[in-house]
């Protein structure tokens, strides 16, 4: 009897055992199955996560006809390499040209009887601006010697005058002096034949020159230098006493991908490039790196050879908004 209840124990143990093991077998294939599911679902996801990503892009695309872009002034340009010019901003004021400025004194002491020309005036070479009476009663002529524009008076009819003292100061404005001051940290930097960009301010007068005499001395009250481009001013716009800004080209260099300035665009507070595609011109986030005052260097986002927007992207900006708003495409 206890040999036979042995026997009886030992058979359930192995029921037990090869239940247990066959439930185990079975929950590992469970196992097995659920963690090889999505291998073989994997490319099934990938071309899904590419669909949605193709239906984005198509989403945000705009699409126009030519004829448009020509009408708004939307150019396109392709991506590829470019110059980008480094450069420093310094304070400048703008003078008169000292090479042609005249300084009008009387060659006898006298009493002024005659005034002919004030501040302001255009003069001719050989033009009368007084009449001096000189002490042996005399009157003689105070002529310019150059044509100008009278920049500065100091004469009045009835006061006595003198050689050493100037009664008229005569300017040519055709062309003007922009002296920028140079800090001692960008001593190193700023050299005879340098382009610089002179403006005066945002939305006003923009001209370039190029950098003609740098100081060879600091002041000692300022601690700067002078570096001075020669501004042609056929229409007068640069008057002497304006103060400016001069951004000298300091170093140049080539980069892989170089793109305007006017190409950049902000869209839900990103900086993009509008990328031409299957579906039109799309929004693209860029990467930017060294900028200069007309060109920036795009990091990532545009890849040399492909078509981009280079201006006139806010009409395509404004046309993705109204699509949105539609819910829509925009076309």
């Amino acid at each position: 009897m206890r040999m036979l209840s042995m026997l009886v124990r030992t058979a359930a143990l192995g029921v037990c055992t090869a239940g247990l093991c066959t439930g185990v077998l079975a929950c590992g294939r469970d196992e097995l199955s659920q963690e090889t599911a999505p291998e073989e679902t994997h490319g099934e996801e990938h071309a899904g996560e590419a669909d949605g990503d193709e239906k984005a892009e198509a989403a945000e695309a705009v699409r126009l006809a030519p004829e448009v872009l020509t009408e708004f002034g939307i150019e396109v340009a392709t991506a590829g390499p470019g110059p980008i010019a480094r450069t420093i901003a310094l304070p400048a004021e703008v003078r008169a040209n000292q090479d042609r400025v005249a300084h009008i004194a009387p060659r006898f002491a006298g009493i002024v009887r005659e005034v002919r020309a004030g501040i302001g005036d255009a003069v001719k070479a050989g033009q009368v601006l007084a009449i001096v009476e000189s002490e042996s009663l005399a009157p003689y002529p105070l002529k310019t010697q150059i044509d100008g524009v009278v920049i500065a008076k100091h004469i009045t009819v009835g006061e006595p005058v003198s050689s050493d003292r100037d009664c008229f100061t005569v300017a040519d404005p055709r062309d003007v002096w922009v002296d920028a001051s140079v800090y001692q940290n960008h001593l190193r930097d700023v050299r005879l034949g340098q382009p610089a960009l002179i403006s005066a301010g945002h939305g006003r007068e923009e001209a370039q020159g190029t950098i003609s005499y740098v100081s060879p001395v600091v002041d000692e009250e300022t601690r700067t230098a002078t570096a001075r481009v020669v501004l042609p001013n056929p229409d007068g716009v640069w008057r002497p006493g304006l103060f400016v800004t001069a951004r000298i080209a300091v170093e140049r260099a080539e980069v892989p991908v170089a793109a305007p300035l006017t190409a950049l665009e902000v869209v839900e507070g990103a900086t993009v490039v509008f990328v031409e595609g299957e579906h039109g011109f799309a929004p693209r986030t860029v990467t930017l790196g060294r900028r200069d005052t007309a060109r920036v260097e795009v990091l990532t986002g545009l890849a040399p050879g492909e078509r981009y927007v280079a201006k006139g992207g806010f009409t395509l900006k404004a046309e993705l908004a109204r699509g949105e708003m539609r819910g829509g495409h925009a076309h």
